[in-house]
């Protein structure tokens, strides 16, 4: 439609001159001063007014509406709001109700207008009245605006500003909940779909590599696909580009490649050609991505200060909007602090390695009871929250056919602990050997680890079987109590004397003897069979009571039944348990 413009009607049918005649001079001379200070006022107004009539078609417009919407004046005559600027949204239907009923009412407009501005749309704020002659006929209405573009851009800006704020806030405590590399990968992806992203996924080097290039061809940078999230009708589109660990290969030249290098975003706008160009299997990644309906990329490095872990990829499709720098900026403080979740995830699980091959050595480690006895242990690892602890057991045949019998739990986790447990038990050895009482074997270990400026205490409880005499003597140094399996198949938990945790130097320690019962198997056990978070002890210990155990089975399928009994799911701690009873005393129990 051109610019050429209708002749208007007249909006008022009253004859201005006519009245000004018929007022008489004086009158006619106040009346038209009074319409050019009006004129003035409403052409020099810092506000848009237009005069509308009742078919919503513009009849005058002051400078200020003119350049509200970058038309000439002429050009709104005879038109209405749809005719010269369809890009703009307002709803006709609420400036009918206004002709209809008289209330003023007000609207926001939003749209594209032929003003110059720095803002894609602009939006104003337009009151609507309406417009009657001295008989009460309804001529059209009058509206009277300001635009509201800057603030509300302010607004939006601001408010956007605290949705980053919430969602950083929700990521520190929704991602790294675990130790686990993959779990914490699973939650950062799970956490920018669909809030930041229509699909994401993190890829890493390889766990045996960390930092350095994968195992592919050469000059090629292969990472693992650690976690990918998207609705199920994109992951079908997508194929195998959301499998879980699977390869992701990388040029050295390919643009990701460089973004890992330099730690630097990579935000890519599918509908270009950019991608095509660079060719490698970056290319054919992002043409699927854009065959699957993908229109914009955003690549972030995982990164800590010492290494690169990997990268977080996401997509948006159809009809989200673009990623923009503001969502870059939230991007990498996600990727900076899944970074550090993820590097202490590593560490632990580097840490958890040491210590449980170095625990694993060290309980591996022949001891050969006396023939006549028959032993079995069990050694199950934490596998969640906590890092290996420094749980120990040992069987150590001596002089006169007895066999000592330790179990042991050093305070604390990790590689430190497991190191103090290697400590304790060479030491508890080298005492036994010597011939002392039980209850000086835990003085003297007590004594000389507190004067030796150790760190770590360490609960533990030895018995002594002498079959001399049939019995079997117990001390305990702040542990657990023992368990007996009778030949009758009833468990009992036995009451020993307890002292302080070796390392405190606080000795007094009583062994305790007690006469051995034929075909009873006794159990020693750490704290992580029976303690349940949030159970009191004495609770604990009293589902020992109530196991329904086989005496009639070799002791290995005793503690497999025991564990089965006592361990539905993952341990919360270590657990370590030793069971010993004379060979061939096994006998059917009573009917």
């Amino acid at each position: 439609m051109g610019l050429d413009a209708p002749t208007p009607q007249p909006l008022l049918s009253v004859d201005i001159e006519a009245l000004l005649a018929a007022a008489g001079e004086a009158a006619a001379s106040r009346l038209r001063r009074e319409y050019r200070l009006l004129r003035q006022i409403v052409e020099g107004a810092a506000a848009g007014v237009a005069v509308m009539d009742t078919e919503l078609r513009y009849q005058y417009v002051n400078p200020h509406m003119v350049r509200m919407t970058g038309l000439p004046a002429e050009a709104h005559l005879g038109r209405t709001l749809g005719d010269i600027l369809p890009g703009v949204k307002r709803s006709e239907g609420v400036l009918r109700q206004v002709l209809r009923d008289g209330r003023p009412r007000q609207l926001v407009g939003s749209g594209h207008t032929r003003a110059r501005s720095p803002y894609e749309r602009r939006e104003s704020r337009v009151t609507y009245h309406r417009l009657e002659d001295e008989d009460g006929t309804v001529v059209g209405l009058v509206g009277i605006g300001l635009e509201i573009t800057e603030p509300r851009q302010y607004l939006h800006k601001l408010e956007r500003s605290h949705q980053r704020i919430a969602m950083l806030d929700t990521a520190a405590t929704a991602i790294g909940t675990t130790l686990d590399v993959d779990a914490t990968c699973t939650e950062l992806v799970d956490f920018v779909v669909p809030g930041l992203a229509d699909a994401a996924s993190v890829a890493l080097f390889e766990e045996d590599r960390p930092g350095r290039p994968g195992h592919g061809q050469p000059g090629v940078t292969r990472l693992r696909r650690a976690a990918f999230r998207a609705p199920r009708h994109l992951a079908e589109r997508l194929g195998d580009l959301g499998d879980v660990d699977g390869s992701v290969d990388f040029e050295a030249d390919s643009p990701v490649r460089r973004c890992l290098d330099e730690g630097r975003p990579l935000l890519h706008d599918l509908t270009s050609d950019d991608a095509a160009t660079t060719g490698g299997h970056y290319a054919q990644r992002m043409a699927r991505y854009r065959a699957a309906g993908f229109h914009s990329t955003l690549v972030v490095p995982l990164t800590t200060e010492s290494r690169p872990l990997g990268a977080l990829s996401m997509g948006r499709h159809g009809s989200s909007p673009a990623f923009t720098r503001d969502d870059v900026v939230v991007a990498q403080e996600l990727a900076t602090r899944a970074a550090r979740a993820l590097e202490r995830a590593f560490q632990f699980a580097r840490e958890r390695t040491i210590a449980l091959e170095l625990q694993r050595a060290l309980l591996n480690e022949p001891t050969v009871p006396h023939p006549g006895l028959e032993t079995a242990s069990r050694y199950l690892p934490a596998r969640d929250s906590a890092l290996v602890g420094g749980d120990w057991f040992d069987s150590l045949p001596l002089p006169g056919g007895r066999n000592l019998l330790v179990i042991g739990d050093v305070m604390g986790h990790g590689v430190d602990a497991a190191v103090a447990m290697s400590h304790y038990r060479s030491m508890l050895r080298a005492l036994a050997a010597s011939g002392l009482p039980l209850d000086a074997v835990l003085t003297y270990a007590d004594r000389m680890v507190a004067e030796s400026g150790f760190d770590r205490v360490a609960t533990c409880l030895l018995a002594l079987g002498d079959p001399d005499t049939h019995t079997i003597s117990y001390a305990s140094a702040g542990h657990l109590p023992p368990l007996r399996l009778t030949p009758q198949g009833r468990t009992e938990i036995l009451s020993v004397p307890v002292g302080p945790p070796l390392g405190t130097g606080l000795g007094d320690y009583t062994a305790l003897t007690r006469p051995g019962m034929p075909g009873a198997a006794v159990v020693l056990y750490t704290d992580g069979l029976v303690e349940r978070r949030g159970e009191d002890i004495d609770t604990s210990l009293a589902r020992l009571t109530r196991l329904h155990l086989n005496p009639r089975q070799g002791l290995d399928a005793i503690l497999d039944d025991m564990l089965a009994q006592l361990t539905a799911g993952p341990a919360e701690d270590d657990i370590a348990v030793l069971a010993a009873r004379l060979r061939g005393s096994v006998s059917p129990p009573s009917r």
